[in-house]
């Protein structure tokens, strides 16, 4: 289950962009949800099964997802729920949506361990250069497992995608061993997840305003930053003509396509200079975690832990003073 100490965390109306469907391309629009988005694919008004939701959000975002869907397709269930990935506001309603709707939900062979019960991820990287959510809110936020039920199935390995003619799944990992993103060759649309995304993740300042830059994978949750760099590469070469990322407002045209490419030709200074991840990557299989890094100094507990000993000394002193 989701860590509940999540879903307690303050909301603050400026910073939670919790909005309506916006439109991403002709039958693609997206939701803003508190940390993440969520893409729905298909006309609107599509017929039962007619339809494919892309990522799933926090457990509090169900609601919210469902009410959205019924905007745009009234009561018609969607054929699947795609993964991008499974880490924790990926995934968060999955279970819960699947058993409303009666759909499979679908993800690489690589995410199956920890999205069925059999192993944690990676552990976060708060030591990671970036900002407060990197190196405070990530420590809150779950690493799995996570057991998402039955309903689980692996994607084809043609790179089709259930439900979506004309679009194809593309293996895009370092940021999750099984990490995807979708394209559609006919009109070069691309949901990214979170091999790249269009803000600066890490930074308070820049969940909160959302400014929009073509920026690196989520770097407390990146495990392996050399297949990070390979993905982004990928990508690029598909020559995006939309991009809807997991974190961030969806770019277009050659504003996409300059910030795609520049952070390409600029990975290994954008990357972080620091990190348990950043020279050596965790090593995972199908079963999940083989091997970490050694974890590097962390200064912040270090440092909560000499002011609660100057607070305890402090306190002794006072005591002593007034005895």
């Amino acid at each position: 289950m989701i860590n509940r100490a999540l879903q307690d965390m303050p909301r603050h109306s400026k910073g939670n962009h919790i909005g309506h469907l916006s439109k991403v391309a002709r039958d693609v629009a997206g939701v803003q949800l508190s940390m993440v988005n969520v893409y729905f694919i298909g006309p609107p008004k599509a017929g039962d099964r007619g339809w494919v939701l892309v990522d799933t959000g926090m457990p509090t975002s169900e609601h919210h997802i469902v009410r959205e869907a019924e905007r745009r397709f009234g009561s018609s269930r969607p054929e699947a729920i795609i993964l991008t990935h499974g880490h924790f506001d990926h995934v968060g309603s999955a279970q819960a949506l699947s058993d409303l709707w009666d759909a499979p939900i679908y993800a690489h062979r690589l995410e199956m361990p920890y999205i069925t019960g059999r192993s944690p991820y990676p552990p976060q990287d708060p030591t990671v250069d970036g900002g407060a959510v990197a190196k405070l809110l990530s420590r809150l936020f779950p690493k799995g497992p996570f057991d998402l039920g039955g309903r689980v199935q692996i994607l084809p390995q043609d790179g089709s995608v259930p439900g979506l003619s004309g679009w194809r799944w593309i293996h895009t990992p370092g940021h999750a061993p099984g990490h995807i993103s979708l394209f559609r060759g006919e009109d070069r649309v691309l949901i990214v997840g979170d091999a790249f995304v269009t803000m600066r993740q890490e930074a308070l300042t820049s969940v909160i305003t959302r400014k929009p830059e073509v920026w690196r994978p989520p770097a407390y949750f990146t495990p392996d930053w050399r297949a990070a760099r390979t993905s982004v590469e990928a990508l690029a070469q598909l020559d995006p003509e939309v991009a809807a990322t997991g974190h961030g407002i969806p770019m277009s045209g050659a504003r996409l396509r300059r910030g795609l490419n520049d952070l390409v030709e600029h990975f290994d200074e954008v990357m972080p200079g620091h990190g348990r991840y950043v020279d050596r990557p965790a090593v995972t299989d199908e079963e999940g975690i083989v091997a970490l890094p050694p974890r590097v100094f962390d200064p912040v507990p270090a440092a909560l832990v000499s002011l609660g000993v100057v607070a305890l000394l402090g306190g002794k002193l006072l005591r002593g003073r007034h005895a």
